[in-house]
């Protein structure tokens, strides 16, 4: 008997059906989607914001995270099966088939699409739906195509903070760019040094993900480099605009030299752990920086 009809004619329970879902909307990252959301939320309101818009917006952002990571499984099914990484998730196995993937999808998509429009604002409705079109039909094909994908995919991922901004504020405003603006450009060593680690996998799928055409090298490295020192003037902004305090400006520069520092020691080495370092850094550093942002206007 083969390992894909063990798969198929294993006995569906409710736990193995909600790991599938969870694997299905990528809950760990649309978590991470929701927190840098809920961050600008409640950096735009201080202490005055409201519970339920807030819980409003994190439910509506994962909707709309879930459904876009829905699709993009729905379209890379058979290159997922190519990756060590991916070849477990529900479609490649058969565990879902693609209806019910993009059942699942469209619903999560409706919802929080109509959720974040009609409960919190039609601005914030239409960059979600904006952010959902750009993941699935353009950066979804673009990693195949060109490196430039990770630029394509740093637009709409840089949308949660502005969005929590905008579902407090009602506008774009100053202080929601400049959330967007250090978010986007920490993508850049975030996704590379990803894409270093799992670069063999990426091979198999035929992904072009990391700036350089070598691959892992003294380039790709050197790039990785240069937009994370560009994180350094970013951090600034708040202080320089009013919008923190001396302290906080201090903290979260302090937070960008040892982010860079661990971009430097991957261009020194150019080795795999050196790009694992950076990988975890970077889900440090993103969270820590927001926080430190959000105190300080809390208090």
């Amino acid at each position: 008997m083969s390992d894909k009809t063990l798969t198929l004619t294993h006995p569906v329970t409710f736990s193995s059906k909600f790991q599938d879902y969870m694997l299905l909307t990528k809950f760990r990252l649309s978590a991470l989607v929701v927190f840098s959301a809920a961050m600008g939320f409640i950096i735009a309101s201080g202490s005055g914001f409201s519970w339920s818009r807030l819980g409003i917006l994190m439910l509506g952002g994962f909707l709309v995270t879930g459904a876009s990571n829905g699709f993009n499984q729905i379209l890379e099914k058979d290159l997922d099966k190519l990756m060590e990484r991916t070849a477990n998730r529900p479609l490649p196995t058969g565990r879902m088939s693609v209806a019910e993937a993009l059942m699942a999808s469209l619903l999560m998509a409706f919802s929080g699409v109509g959720l974040l429009w009609l409960a919190i604002n039609p601005l914030c409705g239409v960059l979600s739906l904006l952010s959902l079109l750009i993941y699935a039909l353009i950066y979804t094909p673009a990693k195949r195509i060109t490196p430039f994908s990770v630029l394509i995919g740093a637009i709409p991922g840089a949308f949660p903070p502005l969005l929590g901004w905008i579902a407090y504020t009602g506008e774009v405003g100053l202080e929601g760019l400049a959330l967007y603006a250090i978010q986007f450009i920490w993508q850049f060593p975030h996704f590379w040094a990803i894409a270093w680690v799992l670069h063999d996998d990426y091979k198999r799928a035929g992904f072009r993900m990391l700036p350089s055409g070598g691959g892992r090298n003294k380039k790709s490295a050197f790039q990785t480099l240069v937009y994370a020192i560009c994180l350094l003037p970013l951090s600034l902004l708040p202080q320089f605009f009013g919008f923190t305090g001396v302290l906080t400006s201090i903290l979260m520069f302090v937070c960008g030299l040892l982010f860079t520092a661990q971009a430097v020691n991957l261009y020194i080495t150019c080795e795999t752990k050196a790009a694992q370092k950076l990988m975890f850094g970077s889900f440090i550093y993103l969270p820590l920086v927001q926080i430190v942002w959000m105190i300080d206007n809390l208090f």
